[in-house]
């Protein structure tokens, strides 16, 4: 199994642990403690305070698509940060109005986009267009996740997220994810909006049945409700295609982005597809750094790279070599893998996901367990073969020694 890499050069002079008990003093216990603390990318690799490297196989949880440190991303947040770094949203600036531009153009419809600075923010934009419809019932589906602000949390399935903070924005009802007889049963004309996720990440990268978005748009639509798509986990190239939703064919009236749009840089987008796009006008809704042109630059950066490198069809080709690969190893704990492109879930016989993951950690990668018998893989669209190899080769063993220490 291949160990911990080191670098010789410390970037910072405090160790781990003394950076890690600087920050259990200093900031708020929302997360526990940090697993590590990071110092230093390059690529597909981060380094930590203490010099040890890692190969990052979750990229910031989908949000690194072109890893750590890339040049142009780098120029170009530069070079703009030299010219103009923040006005408000009371002007335009550029690359604001570019990037709407592109994002209109990669859906291929005409439309409206509202930017953010994160995937709840661009979600609460969203749940605040569904109003204006003049109808407030969502439909959203078991095992959702679409953030942890109120709104957002509204829509969001798990209770231990929702029960503290109850009672939540209402007149939301949950359905089985991809039982399209469910769902037909649950909208009606009083429906707002139907939010659903193209694959579901934090429930452990479950994939609805074919025909499944389809259904969704055809019963929304017969009710006068709008489709409401979050693509904050799978779009922007993650499953292979700009939106994991246009292989369907179904055209939404609400899309949310963010996660690896801005390659790191915090940026999401509610973009209203044709009409939806007027839901919203003056007044309705505010932000102060969303579509700021720093961030604007850094995702059309990112877009241009993904498209200039052919990167969609990079990441079709090493998602599908790696799920054979994983496959083909018939490890009696490994069960499947689901998903698409570069977002898989290793789905496990035993609910030993965690302790696969600190594993993995402790042998130099990063990898994490959204489920207790999940490993979810989401690497920058950049990860190279070779690279993922050298995770697929450790995967026997980092799971056997999970079974150990469970029964230590």
């Amino acid at each position: 199994m291949t160990g911990l890499a080191t670098t010789p050069h410390r970037d910072v002079a405090a160790t781990g642990a003394e950076l890690t008990e600087r920050y259990t003093h200093s900031v708020m216990n929302t997360f526990g403690p940090p697993q590590r603390v990071l110092v230093r990318g390059e690529g597909c690799y981060v380094w930590d305070a203490d010099g040890n490297r890692y190969l990052d196989l979750l990229a910031g949880i989908a949000v690194n698509s072109l890893g750590h440190g890339h040049p142009v991303v780098h120029a170009a947040v530069t070079s703009q940060l030299a010219t103009l770094g923040h006005v408000s949203n009371f002007f335009a600036t550029p690359p604001q109005i570019a990037l709407a531009e592109r994002l209109l153009a990669l859906l291929g419809h005409q439309g409206r986009v509202f930017f953010t600075n994160s995937g709840t923010e661009a979600n609460e934009a969203a749940f605040k267009a569904t109003r204006r419809t003049g109808r407030t019932k969502i439909v959203s589906t078991v095992n959702a996740f679409h953030g942890r602000s109120m709104g957002a949390l509204a829509v969001t399935w798990k209770p231990a997220y929702r029960e503290t903070f109850a009672p939540l924005p209402g007149d939301v009802t949950f359905v089985e994810y991809g039982d399209a007889a469910a769902l037909a049963a649950a909208v009606d004309d009083e429906t707002a909006a139907f939010v659903v996720e193209p694959i579901q990440g934090e429930a452990g990268v479950v994939e609805p049945p074919p025909g499944y978005l389809r259904a969704a748009r055809d019963i929304t639509s017969r009710h006068g409700a709008l489709l409401w798509l979050d693509e904050v986990q799978t779009g922007v190239g993650r499953t292979g295609a700009w939106f994991a939703h246009t292989e369907t064919g179904v055209v939404p009236d609400i899309v949310t982005l963010a996660k690896g749009l801005g390659s790191g840089f915090p940026i999401g987008a509610c973009i209203g597809v044709d009409a939806s796009g007027a839901l919203l006008g003056p007044g309705d809704h505010g932000t102060t750094f969303g579509g700021n042109p720093v961030a604007s630059v850094a995702a059309l950066a990112t877009l241009g790279v993904i498209k200039r490198d052919d990167l969609l069809a990079h990441v079709r080709r090493v998602g599908d070599r790696l799920a054979a690969q994983v496959a083909d190893l018939r490890h009696p704990v490994i069960n499947h893998v689901r998903g698409r492109g570069l977002l898989r879930g290793i789905a496990l016989y035993e609910p030993v996901a965690a302790r696969v993951a600190t594993a993995a950690l402790r042998q130099g990668f990063i990898v994490n367990a959204p489920t207790p018998s999940t490993i979810r893989l989401a690497p920058p669209l950049i990860v190279t073969s070779a690279q993922l190899d050298t995770f697929v080769d450790a995967l026997p063993d980092l799971i056997d020694i999970a079974q150990r220490e469970g029964t230590s």
